[in-house]
C-alpha cells in the first residue's frame, strides 16, 4: 500500500508565500518523479512543478519564478515553496508521484495521487 500525503496548504494574503509538503509511504523501492498539481474550482487540473529523482526540475509558465520544487529523496518527500501568491494561485494542491513499489518478491511501477491540501490566496 502506497499514501502520498500533502501537508502545509493554508490561508495567506497576496504577495505573501506558503509552502507545502508531500510523503511517500509504504512498501517503495524507487521513485522515479514527484510533481505538485493544482486544481481551481470549475477548472481543470493543471501540472505546477516537477522533479526527477536526478534532480531535473520543470515549472508551468504561470509559477515560473514565484515557486520552487525540491525533493529529500531519502525522506521520500518533495517540496513546493510559493513565494509572490497571487489569487488566481487559489486551489487544491495534488502531489503525483512516479514510484516503484514492491509487491511479495516481485516490482511494480505506477503513478500515484495524493488527497490535496488547499491554498487559498486572498486579495
Amino acid at each position: 500500500q502506497v499514501q502520498l500525503e500533502e501537508s502545509g496548504g493554508g490561508l495567506v494574503q497576496a504577495g505573501g508565500s506558503l509552502s507545502v509538503s508531500c510523503v511517500a509511504s509504504g512498501s517503495i523501492f524507487s521513485i522515479s518523479a514527484m510533481r505538485w498539481f493544482r486544481q481551481a474550482l470549475g477548472k481543470s487540473r493543471e501540472l505546477v512543478a516537477g522533479i526527477t529523482s536526478g534532480g531535473s526540475t520543470n515549472y508551468a509558465d504561470s509559477v515560473k519564478g514565484r515557486f520552487t520544487i525540491s525533493s529529500d529523496n531519502a525522506k521520500n518527500t518533495v517540496y513546493l515553496e510559493m513565494n509572490s501568491l497571487k489569487p488566481e494561485d487559489t486551489a487544491v494542491y495534488y502531489c503525483n508521484a512516479d514510484l516503484t513499489v514492491q509487491v511479495g518478491s516481485g516490482f511494480y511501477s505506477g503513478n500515484y495521487w495524493g488527497q490535496g491540501t488547499q491554498v487559498t490566496v486572498s486579495s
